[in-house]
């Protein structure tokens, strides 16, 4: 046991101190039967039988260290987007790659600006690189509002991250949008567009990351292989962007933080590209036919491109959550207390659990 008596111990931050926690989707209790398990935006489906074929063989070098530059992994991914691999960073998820950006182009006193609701690491990460979060207002539409972001840009601006389709309430940015803010904001100003739900997309004005490349020198793209992918439990992410953005991103990466299965796994992905899209394509349409019927249940439900939908219930979301809880089998989701319930698409059965459960559910006077 420790002496009473030393002196104090160390302190973290201020910043770090009082950083609020990531929620992670919940997972359901160990002594009970399975839940539905919509708390999460995972790919309902296990990895192609080609990937986890690389991934058994790649288990038997993991004595060794994995190459630090993703060498491969870069080369591959520079080749999908139509770009030099110069231009391609690869981290331990878009998370970590996010990190690595605030840690080269923010620091105390500067600002990052995304919308809000967003995605929730996005405040986390920003406090920890040692800036001050700037969170806009969505719109009724539960869309990015581009003009009140495109107002709040003050000299001490750094970074504006902006969520195309929006985590976690769906909707997407469109490329006349993206034209006009990329026009309202200062050149110094880096834009990062997280992607991470990209190959879910099927809104016909959504912008075009890779073709905005060459039209904006400050524009990064931001993107994972959690999602569609299905390689969330091997943490793969990548940026793109000009070659001189990159560069300093990359020296912030951890060195030897993609494993070398994860590498491995992520290239055989990319391989398998169609297979992949056909899978998006069944969580597509899953997608489609939970928002008929909830809407057709007079439920209000903003545009949704990822593989989840959002409902806004306010002050009613911790009732819902818990209701749709108590379920046997439990039924999943994540509550964003005060604000609404973002329901993950999973395979055709969990999805009927979801509606099911949600139809008996009253809201709370």
């Amino acid at each position: 046991m420790l002496d009473a008596h030393l002196p104090d111990l160390p302190a973290a931050r201020p910043a770090i101190a009082a950083l609020p926690a990531y929620v992670p989707g919940a997972r359901g209790a160990a002594d009970a039967a399975p839940p539905v398990k919509l708390s999460s935006n995972e790919s309902p489906d296990a990895p192609l039988p080609s990937v986890v074929e690389v991934l058994e063989g790649a288990a038997r070098g993991i004595n060794r260290y994995p190459d630090m530059g993703a060498t491969d992994l870069t080369a591959r991914i520079a080749r999908e987007v139509g770009r030099e691999a110069s231009e391609v960073v690869v981290g331990a998820g878009s998370v970590a790659v996010l990190a690595h950006i605030l840690q080269a182009y923010t620091g105390p006193g500067d600002e990052v600006m995304f919308a809000w609701r967003s995605f929730e690491a996005y405040p986390i990460l920003a406090r920890i690189a040692g800036a001050e979060p700037v969170m806009v207002p969505l719109t009724a539409e539960a869309r990015h509002d581009l003009g009140a972001m495109a107002a709040a840009v003050t000299s001490h601006t750094r970074v504006i991250m902006l969520c195309s389709p929006n985590n976690p309430t769906g909707p997407t940015l469109s490329q006349a949008e993206l034209d006009a803010f990329m026009a309202s904001v200062p050149s110094r100003v880096l834009v990062v567009l997280d992607e991470a739900y990209l190959e879910y997309v099927r809104a016909e004005d959504v912008a075009d990351g890779p073709a905005s490349l060459d039209r904006y020198p400050n524009l990064v793209l931001l993107r994972t292989f959690s999602k569609a992918y299905g390689l969330a439990g091997l943490r793969v992410g990548y940026a793109v962007g000009p070659a001189a953005l990159i560069a300093p991103v990359r020296a912030c990466v951890t060195p030897f933080s993609v494993s070398g299965p994860a590498q491995i796994a992520a290239i055989a992905s990319l391989d398998a590209r169609d297979e992949l899209e056909e899978r998006a394509a069944r969580v597509v349409a899953e997608r489609t036919r939970v928002v008929e019927a909830l809407r057709a249940d007079g439920r209000d439900v903003p545009d949704a491109q990822g593989n989840f939908v959002w409902l806004a219930v306010g002050d009613a979301t911790a009732d819902l959550a818990g209701h749709l809880g108590s379920a046997d089998p439990a039924v999943l989701v994540r509550p964003f207390v005060g604000e609404g319930v973002r329901v993950t698409i999973g395979a055709p059965a969990e999805n009927d659990a979801f509606l099911a459960r949600l139809a008996t559910w009253e809201r709370p006077a």
